[in-house]
Protein backbone atom coordinates (compact mmCIF):
# COMPACT_ATOMS: atom_id res chain seq x y z
CA UNK A 1 0.00 0.00 0.00
CA UNK A 2 2.59 2.20 1.39
CA UNK A 3 5.43 0.29 -0.44
CA UNK A 4 7.86 3.73 -1.45
CA UNK A 5 9.20 6.70 -0.04
CA UNK A 6 7.11 7.97 -2.86
CA UNK A 7 4.07 6.47 -1.59
CA UNK A 8 4.41 7.12 2.14
CA UNK A 9 5.06 10.97 0.77
CA UNK A 10 1.69 11.32 -1.11
CA UNK A 11 -0.22 9.90 1.87
CA UNK A 12 1.20 12.41 3.73
CA UNK A 13 0.62 15.28 1.57
CA UNK A 14 -3.28 13.76 2.01
CA UNK A 15 -3.02 14.13 5.44
CA UNK A 16 -2.24 17.89 5.27
CA UNK A 17 -5.44 18.31 2.75
CA UNK A 18 -7.65 15.94 4.99
CA UNK A 19 -6.39 18.08 8.08
CA UNK A 20 -7.00 21.38 6.04
CA UNK A 21 -10.78 19.90 5.46
CA UNK A 22 -11.57 18.72 8.26
CA UNK A 23 -9.33 19.68 11.23
CA UNK A 24 -9.62 17.24 13.37
CA UNK A 25 -6.80 17.08 16.14
CA UNK A 26 -4.39 14.98 15.75
CA UNK A 27 -1.77 14.14 17.95
CA UNK A 28 0.20 11.16 17.29
CA UNK A 29 0.40 9.11 14.23
CA UNK A 30 3.14 6.94 12.42
CA UNK A 31 2.49 5.48 8.29
CA UNK A 32 3.57 2.05 7.96
CA UNK A 33 4.14 0.06 4.28
CA UNK A 34 0.89 -1.75 4.88
CA UNK A 35 -0.81 0.15 7.93
CA UNK A 36 -1.25 3.44 9.52
CA UNK A 37 -2.17 4.28 13.22
CA UNK A 38 -3.72 8.06 14.28
CA UNK A 39 -3.95 8.84 17.98
CA UNK A 40 -6.85 11.44 17.10
CA UNK A 41 -8.96 13.74 19.84
CA UNK A 42 -12.50 14.69 18.05
CA UNK A 43 -14.46 17.44 19.07
CA UNK A 44 -18.15 16.39 18.09
CA UNK A 45 -19.90 13.61 16.80
CA UNK A 46 -18.86 12.55 13.12
CA UNK A 47 -15.53 14.19 12.93
CA UNK A 48 -13.70 10.82 13.34
CA UNK A 49 -15.57 9.40 10.33
CA UNK A 50 -15.35 12.26 7.49
CA UNK A 51 -11.58 12.90 8.61
CA UNK A 52 -10.63 9.33 8.06
CA UNK A 53 -13.40 8.05 5.26
CA UNK A 54 -12.08 11.37 2.94
CA UNK A 55 -8.53 10.12 4.08
CA UNK A 56 -8.50 6.52 2.82
CA UNK A 57 -11.01 7.16 -0.03
CA UNK A 58 -8.73 9.87 -1.59
CA UNK A 59 -5.52 8.05 -1.08
CA UNK A 60 -7.24 4.34 -2.76
CA UNK A 61 -8.06 6.82 -5.38
CA UNK A 62 -4.96 8.77 -5.80
CA UNK A 63 -3.16 5.54 -5.29
CA UNK A 64 -4.75 3.31 -7.95
CA UNK A 65 -4.29 6.11 -10.39
CA UNK A 66 -0.23 6.59 -10.24
CA UNK A 67 0.17 2.39 -9.84
CA UNK A 68 -2.05 1.96 -12.82
CA UNK A 69 -4.51 0.21 -11.42
CA UNK A 70 -7.74 1.40 -11.33
CA UNK A 71 -10.86 -1.28 -11.76
CA UNK A 72 -8.99 -3.76 -9.84
CA UNK A 73 -10.91 -3.49 -6.68
CA UNK A 74 -10.54 -2.17 -3.11
CA UNK A 75 -7.38 -0.66 -1.93
CA UNK A 76 -8.16 -1.26 1.79
CA UNK A 77 -9.67 -4.21 3.22
CA UNK A 78 -12.98 -3.05 5.57
CA UNK A 79 -12.99 0.17 7.36
CA UNK A 80 -10.61 2.15 9.43
CA UNK A 81 -10.45 0.24 13.64
CA UNK A 82 -10.94 2.76 16.23
CA UNK A 83 -10.98 2.24 20.20
CA UNK A 84 -11.29 5.13 23.35
CA UNK A 85 -8.36 5.89 25.24
CA UNK A 86 -8.58 6.72 28.91
CA UNK A 87 -6.66 10.09 29.13
CA UNK A 88 -4.65 8.23 31.98
CA UNK A 89 -3.12 6.11 29.18
CA UNK A 90 -2.66 8.63 27.15
CA UNK A 91 1.17 8.87 27.12
CA UNK A 92 1.27 4.58 26.95
CA UNK A 93 -0.79 4.56 23.07
CA UNK A 94 1.02 7.31 21.77
CA UNK A 95 4.13 5.89 22.80
CA UNK A 96 3.21 3.05 21.08
CA UNK A 97 2.00 4.78 17.76
CA UNK A 98 5.38 6.38 17.39
CA UNK A 99 8.00 3.59 17.67
CA UNK A 100 5.71 1.62 15.55
CA UNK A 101 8.75 1.65 13.07
CA UNK A 102 11.53 1.04 15.32
CA UNK A 103 9.30 -2.14 16.79
CA UNK A 104 9.18 -3.35 12.87
CA UNK A 105 13.05 -3.07 12.50
CA UNK A 106 12.42 -0.26 10.18
CA UNK A 107 14.92 1.92 12.07
CA UNK A 108 17.70 2.10 14.77
CA UNK A 109 16.08 4.85 16.39
CA UNK A 110 11.86 5.94 16.11
CA UNK A 111 12.58 9.42 15.63
CA UNK A 112 14.87 8.15 12.34
CA UNK A 113 11.76 7.67 10.56
CA UNK A 114 10.04 10.55 8.83
CA UNK A 115 7.02 9.28 8.35
CA UNK A 116 5.61 9.82 12.00
CA UNK A 117 4.56 12.49 14.40
CA UNK A 118 7.76 11.92 16.18
CA UNK A 119 9.74 13.14 13.43
CA UNK A 120 7.60 16.06 12.53
CA UNK A 121 7.47 17.33 15.51
CA UNK A 122 11.32 17.92 15.87
CA UNK A 123 12.24 18.35 12.27
CA UNK A 124 8.85 18.55 10.04
CA UNK A 125 7.72 21.70 8.42
CA UNK A 126 5.50 24.33 9.64
CA UNK A 127 3.15 22.69 7.54
CA UNK A 128 3.27 19.52 9.12
CA UNK A 129 3.48 20.71 11.92
CA UNK A 130 0.37 22.75 11.87
CA UNK A 131 -1.13 18.96 11.43
CA UNK A 132 0.05 18.28 15.53
CA UNK A 133 -2.58 19.26 17.90
CA UNK A 134 -0.79 20.35 21.70
CA UNK A 135 -1.37 17.11 23.56
CA UNK A 136 -3.27 17.80 27.04
CA UNK A 137 -0.69 17.22 29.46
CA UNK A 138 3.42 18.31 29.41
CA UNK A 139 5.12 15.75 27.36
CA UNK A 140 7.72 14.10 29.39
CA UNK A 141 11.45 16.26 28.74
CA UNK A 142 12.33 12.07 28.23
CA UNK A 143 9.90 11.50 25.59
CA UNK A 144 12.31 10.55 23.38
CA UNK A 145 14.25 8.14 25.17
CA UNK A 146 10.46 6.40 26.67
CA UNK A 147 9.44 6.06 22.95
CA UNK A 148 12.83 4.46 22.28
CA UNK A 149 12.51 2.25 25.51
CA UNK A 150 11.73 -1.60 24.75
CA UNK A 151 8.16 -2.76 25.08
CA UNK A 152 6.90 -5.27 27.53
CA UNK A 153 5.03 -8.63 25.72
CA UNK A 154 2.19 -7.22 28.42
CA UNK A 155 1.85 -4.11 26.88
CA UNK A 156 2.25 -5.37 23.10
CA UNK A 157 -0.40 -7.52 24.39
CA UNK A 158 -2.84 -4.97 25.75
CA UNK A 159 -2.64 -2.79 22.69
CA UNK A 160 -3.39 -6.09 20.38
CA UNK A 161 -6.48 -6.58 22.53
CA UNK A 162 -7.74 -3.27 21.80
CA UNK A 163 -7.05 -3.00 18.22
CA UNK A 164 -8.32 -6.38 17.27
CA UNK A 165 -11.11 -5.77 18.90
CA UNK A 166 -11.76 -1.94 19.33
CA UNK A 167 -11.42 -2.53 22.86
CA UNK A 168 -11.37 0.49 25.24
CA UNK A 169 -7.88 1.42 26.11
CA UNK A 170 -7.22 2.23 30.47
CA UNK A 171 -7.57 0.60 33.73
CA UNK A 172 -10.18 -2.29 33.90
CA UNK A 173 -12.61 0.23 36.14
CA UNK A 174 -12.68 3.04 33.35
CA UNK A 175 -12.28 0.34 30.82
CA UNK A 176 -15.64 -1.25 31.88
CA UNK A 177 -17.37 2.22 32.37
CA UNK A 178 -16.33 3.46 28.91
CA UNK A 179 -17.45 0.16 27.05
CA UNK A 180 -21.59 0.62 28.90
CA UNK A 181 -21.60 4.06 28.19
CA UNK A 182 -19.81 3.65 24.08
CA UNK A 183 -21.87 0.63 23.82
CA UNK A 184 -18.85 -1.33 23.35
CA UNK A 185 -19.66 -3.87 26.12
CA UNK A 186 -19.30 -6.80 23.40
CA UNK A 187 -15.26 -5.94 23.06
CA UNK A 188 -14.89 -6.72 26.88
CA UNK A 189 -16.55 -10.70 26.29
CA UNK A 190 -14.34 -13.11 27.06
CA UNK A 191 -12.37 -11.38 30.12
CA UNK A 192 -14.61 -12.09 32.92
CA UNK A 193 -15.46 -9.69 33.46
CA UNK A 194 -16.64 10.08 22.47
CA UNK A 195 -16.44 13.50 23.53
CA UNK A 196 -13.31 13.90 25.82
CA UNK A 197 -11.95 10.40 24.98
CA UNK A 198 -8.74 9.99 22.85
CA UNK A 199 -9.19 7.64 20.17
CA UNK A 200 -6.91 5.51 18.68
CA UNK A 201 -7.28 4.91 14.54
CA UNK A 202 -5.64 2.09 12.38
CA UNK A 203 -5.55 1.01 9.13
Amino acid sequence: MLRTQKDLAAFDRIILEAHKRCPLRILSYCLMGNHWHFVVWPKEDGELTDFFRWLAHTHAMRWRVSHNTVGYGHLYQGRYKSFPVQPESLLKVCRYVERNALTAGEVERAEDWHWSSLWVREKGTAEQKMVLTAWPMDRPKDWTDRVNAVITKKEQERWKLSLGRSQPFGDDGWRAVAAKKLGLEYTMRGEGGDHGAKRVDEK
